[in-house]
């Protein structure tokens, strides 16, 4: 265990110096899980734009991926994947079929429905900015011992509990 001193550990104790009654353990935990959602934004944005995507780009790209063959969602179904309006998810695909990552074709099951489709160089993008992502994620957890990180998962899983289904992951 870590012993050094770091920008939270200042913080808590600045505040212990002007509310020595108080218990800053939440603020300790929540502000270190801030510094690495933060840090975590950073090394995402990085990886995708390695990849020559954007992080909203990836987004649509992962959920058509994640979908698996033939990578093809309803926009519907991608609204709510991604969490963001419909407004806004028509011009993400305008964009991103602008940039060939995908197309939109007729429903063949409802002639009035499109269904979004991830064109291969749309996977072949999306495949490289998840794996550049995972390789920069393992350095940063090198640190920690597989059973450290199950432990973690566990704990974050927890966690995690405590939010209402829908909020951001």
């Amino acid at each position: 265990m870590t012993t050094s001193s770091d920008e939270v550990d200042l913080l808590i104790d600045a505040w212990a110096g002007q509310l020595p009654e108080t218990d800053f353990s939440p603020l300790d935990v929540m502000s270190r899980l801030r510094r690495v959602s933060l840090r975590l934004n950073t090394l995402r944005a990085q990886a995708f734009k390695g990849a020559g995507l954007a992080i909203w780009e990836f987004d649509v790209l992962a959920a058509l991926r994640r979908a698996g063959e033939p990578f093809q969602l309803s926009p519907a179904q991608l609204v709510k994947v991604t969490m963001v309006t419909s407004g806004t998810l028509t011009n993400r695909l305008d964009l991103l079929e602008e940039r060939a990552l995908v197309e939109r074709r007729k429903n063949p099951e409802d002639g009035r429905g499109v269904l979004v489709c991830m064109t291969p160089v749309g996977r072949e993008m999306v495949d490289e900015a998840m794996l550049a992502l995972v390789a920069e994620e393992e350095v940063q957890l090198g640190p920690l011992s597989r059973s450290e990180r199950a432990q973690l998962i566990e704990l974050l899983r927890r966690l995690g509990d405590g939010f209402a289904p829908g909020d951001p992951a």
